[in-house]
């Protein structure tokens, strides 16, 4: 599976894979239907999803390498990412160490579709503890 394959799936359940997400190691930035922002990552022996406010992308303008403006734009392109005063909502983890017996950095070298199956879990774990707590 690659990125693009994976928008494809997401956008199939109604989310939408934003500029920012790896494929190595894993790093997804996805928005829900509600206009969440969630991050998933693989890091070490720990899958995280942590959510955020709509409000929480920005975007970032990369300064070309020489900015001289004679032979290059002055700006380069523009990144969408998550601001750094940006603060989760909620977040889900997945131990690795306890449900899998890992001990060093295997969450890192998850392929991304081993991965992808993981963050589906936790965005229904997401969305189902708001649907609880709704009633």
């Amino acid at each position: 599976m690659n990125l693009p394959a994976l928008a494809d799936l997401l956008a199939s359940r109604g989310l939408r894979l934003l500029p920012g997400s790896y494929a190595v190691p894993v790093e997804l930035l996805v928005q829900l239907p509600d206009a969440t922002i969630v991050r998933f990552t693989a890091r070490g022996t720990t899958l995280r999803l942590r959510s955020y406010s709509a409000d929480a992308l920005t975007a970032i303008t990369i300064p070309a390498e020489c900015g001289c403006g004679d032979h290059h734009p002055q700006t380069g392109p523009s990144r969408v990412t998550l601001s750094r005063y940006a603060v989760p909502l909620d977040e889900r983890t997945i131990d690795g160490e306890l449900e899998f017996g890992w001990h060093h950095h295997e969450a890192g070298l998850l392929p991304l579709a081993d991965a992808t199956t993981h963050f589906l879990t936790l965005v229904e774990s997401l969305r189902t503890r708001d649907l609880v707590g709704v009633a």
